[in-house]
């Protein structure tokens, strides 16, 4: 007997429309959604007042048996918001700039029917989320999730700095105008922080990042050791000091973390030559952090005002991430 409309299950579709092709995924979901024998899906498009976590919550109200999201690292950041602890199939279909979630997922990033097709086809791989809780200059609070990472200081005025012109026709490039724009200005400030056990640190940074995964285009390794479902996270100290500071940073970043560790002898060198001051790791399911003034931050590239402290943690294999069949999660 074949099941009626109401009784078949149905995906939804969380698209922005400024970032995708609305009308070809249209299509392309519907047709798959036949084929396989679903109901009609659904569709929901951010807006300036919603960049998604609202209309996603009226998609799990309404029923929908796997959420698909279309868009930017931005949109992907307030799906997975909604989807956390939801336990629905939850796609993402990268179209934006930077696709840091979809790239740390090894995701196919111009294969947009590939993961439509993994809704139905696929496999699923609980992965974490992070939460950051702000508590702003009047005393106020609210909290976020992220997928990628958050970021204080440099790391966030290099993303107010950048062009959205700059990135439509340059794509990820466009950061590095930003970080030019930001670094002439840049000063340290004092942070105190905590991380798991209590214990306190005092220093001066440019930076801290909290993050759930760690991989950057061009291969580029901001967080070597980062996992997407150890239930942990990775926290970096950015405190370069002078003109070798910085050259010392991106030589950790670029060098260290994106080639000499993936061999063997190149792991030798790292551990002979010691440590390096410009940038401190450290790994823990919570962190806070208070700053002596309000502090731009940023969280998966978008913009969240400015915070005097940040309470961080992972929620671990809060998503259920949909992959392609056979999808390799040894590294994620």
């Amino acid at each position: 007997m074949v099941a009626s409309e109401s009784e078949q299950r149905h995906a939804a579709l969380v698209l922005n429309p400024v970032k995708v092709d609305a009308k070809r995924l249209r299509t392309a979901l519907t047709a798959l959604s036949a084929q396989h024998d679903w109901a009609p899906p659904r569709f929901y498009e951010t807006s300036i007042d919603d960049p998604g976590t609202a209309i996603t919550r009226t998609a799990l109200e309404a029923g929908a048996a796997a959420v698909l999201v279309a868009g930017g690292d931005g949109t992907v950041r307030a799906v997975a918001e909604a989807m956390a602890g939801s336990g629905v199939p939850f796609a993402v279909v990268p179209g934006g700039t930077g696709n840091l979630f979809a790239r740390n997922l090894e995701l196919p990033l111009t294969q947009p029917m590939a993961m439509m097709e993994a809704v139905f086809t696929g496999i699923t791989h609980g992965v974490d989320i992070g939460w950051a809780r702000l508590t702003r200059p009047d005393g106020t609070e609210d909290e976020h999730g992220f997928v990628v990472l958050a970021g204080m200081g440099l790391d966030a005025d290099m993303i107010a700095n950048t062009s959205p012109d700059l990135k439509k026709s340059v794509g990820w490039v466009a950061y590095l105008d930003g970080a030019a724009r930001s670094l002439p200005g840049a000063k340290p400030f004092r942070v105190v922080f905590q991380v798991d056990d209590g214990r306190l640190h005092s220093t001066k940074v440019q930076s801290m990042l909290f993050a759930n995964c760690g991989a950057l285009p061009a291969g580029i390794a901001l967080m070597p050791d980062a996992s997407l479902d150890d239930g942990q996270m990775d926290i970096a100290v950015i405190q370069p000091t002078g003109p070798l500071g910085w050259l010392g940073l991106w030589r950790k970043i670029w060098w260290d973390n994106s080639v000499l560790r993936r061999t063997r002898a190149g792991r030798l060198v790292l551990e002979r030559r010691g440590r390096d001051a410009s940038i401190r790791y450290r790994v823990g399911r919570t962190a806070e952090t208070a700053m002596v003034a309000p502090t731009s931050i940023e969280l998966d590239g978008d913009e969240f005002g400015a915070a005097v402290r940040m309470y961080c943690r992972i929620e671990q294999r809060a998503l259920r991430i949909v992959l392609p069949a056979g999808h390799d999660v040894s590294r994620f």
